[in-house]
């Protein structure tokens, strides 16, 4: 019997709270990488203010560095999941996420939580991805 082993590889977006929390943004294991949840949180309150759909295009910007630092690509997104505070917010954050994952098409759940780390936070995303999974050009 052999046994599987996967490099790993921990991605750091440099956050004050991943050492205190003891997280990484992303993990790199073999050809995985696993995103965790994603806000727009910054040192003067959430990048788009109180508006959903600019929060998400801040966390599709910040996912999409910790892909590339991976040597993944939106492209090899499997799964995402995104949590609002707000389950009215879904249209307005669906379609970024649409803007973004348009053909590619991942899995996706969407649920509505009772808060997020701050208060000003109205969205948080994760997602999986799977080097080489990106669709192929028809």
């Amino acid at each position: 019997m052999s046994v599987s082993t996967y490099s790993r590889q921990n991605i750091s977006s440099g956050s004050a709270w991943e050492p205190v929390v003891g997280y990484s943004r992303a993990v790199r294991a073999g050809d995985f990488v696993f995103v965790s949840g994603t806000t727009s949180s910054s040192p003067d309150g959430a990048v788009g203010g109180a508006d959903a759909a600019a929060q998400a295009r801040e966390i599709f910007t910040r996912i999409g560095a910790a892909l590339e630092q991976a040597g993944a690509t939106f492209g090899d997104v499997v799964r995402t999941r995104v949590y609002l505070t707000s389950i009215a917010d879904f249209d307005t954050v669906g379609a970024v996420h649409g803007e973004v994952f348009g053909e590619i098409r991942p899995s996706l759940v969407a649920v509505e939580v009772g808060a997020l780390a701050a208060p000003d936070l109205l969205v948080e995303i994760e997602l999986d991805a799977i080097i080489g999974a990106a669709p192929s050009a028809a």
